[in-house]
């Protein structure tokens, strides 16, 4: 483990007001995307769509890293152009997501466990190859009557420091991602709660392994009510409930925090963002690593009108340069 390159590494990804975009889409999530939009699911459509997000012209101004899925960090431009000498030219660090989606939780309904540790050294290796200087990984957790477990916020806890420690061995800066569902109709309170326990559980069984903090990044639910509830909170209110939370439950020293948009809408997201960098100390700093709700407006252009690209890449740019005034909150 180089600390060196892991800290800078990390200070690339973090300099704000720039975000991290994650177009980490599995082949299921593309399929049902593209279908939606009546798009055809081929993977020439979805390199098509990539390369769109990758060429943007002057997306380097808001966005620092991307998050790529195992088929995109290996394609090219229709010119031939591999997708990581673009972003590399375009001084965007490369990212990938390496966990292989969720499976239930053994005797334990309604919970998931993430898997794909298996041969995951190995991985980590060739993606290094590839370009890649750090790395995702997710875990969900569903807010229930008696859900998330205790066995639940563990397992994957600990599958996450696993994960972290062979990032960093590989001198890749791992993300790590337990998101919190909006599905439900539980509160404000019920989900800081939620996501209180699970942070104090997550950081425990990293320092357990010990992962170097100041060389990770920490992806996380806002703290908001289910998207069934009847609370609905103003972006204050959100900013004031989640800062609280990550402050109390998140160590001082780790690299850096990005919020991920997790179902909310493209300005709620963005609304909710800006709040939290109204007037407040934050002791790390603290950014964005959206993917639909800075992608949906350019998707949405470029599913209808495909030779349309510049006009689908402004949209894009808009996104993310609504975002990169959120992050510093000056987003009006």
């Amino acid at each position: 483990m180089n600390k060196k390159i892991l800290t800078k590494t990390v200070a690339r990804l973090m300099k704000i007001p720039k975000g991290i975009l994650a177009i980490d889409e599995s082949l299921n999530t593309s399929a049902g995307r593209f279908l939606k939009l009546g798009v055809p699911n081929t993977e020439e459509k979805r390199r098509e769509y990539r390369e769109l997000l990758i060429t943007a012209p002057k997306i380097e101004k808001y966005i620092s890293g991307y998050i790529l899925f195992d088929e995109t960090i290996k394609q090219k431009t229709v010119d031939g152009k591999s997708f990581v000498s673009i972003l590399n030219s375009k001084g965007i660090e490369i990212g990938i997501k390496v966990d292989a989606g969720t499976t239930d939780f053994s005797n334990h309904d309604g919970e998931k466990i993430t898997k794909g540790l298996e041969g995951l050294s190995e991985r980590l290796k060739e993606y290094k190859k590839l370009g890649a200087t750090f790395a995702k990984w997710r875990a969900v957790y569903t807010i229930g009557v008696h859900i998330p477990s205790f066995d639940c916020m563990k397992v994957n806890a600990e599958i996450f420091a696993k994960y972290a420690i062979l990032c960093q061995e590989n001198d890749i800066v791992p993300i790590v991602e337990p998101e919190i569902l909006i599905d439900g109709n539980h509160t404000l309170e019920k989900c800081y709660q939620v996501t209180a326990r699970n942070l104090e559980m997550v950081f425990a069984k990293l320092k357990d392994a010990n992962v170097f903090l100041p060389g990770m990044i920490l992806k996380t639910s806002m703290v908001i009510s289910g998207k069934e509830s009847k609370e609905k909170s103003s972006p204050e209110k959100v900013a004031e409930i989640t800062l609280r939370c990550l402050k109390e439950h998140v160590p001082e020293d780790i690299g850096g925090i990005v919020f991920l948009s997790g179902g909310q809408f493209d300005l709620e997201a963005t609304m909710n963002l800006n709040a939290m960098h109204k007037n407040n100390f934050l002791p790390w700093p603290l950014s964005f690593s959206y993917g639909r709700a800075i992608q949906n407006p350019a998707f949405k252009s470029w599913a209808k009108n495909p030779n349309d690209v510049s006009g689908a890449q402004e949209l894009l740019l808009q996104s993310a340069q609504n975002n990169s005034l959120a992050s510093i909150g000056k987003y009006k």
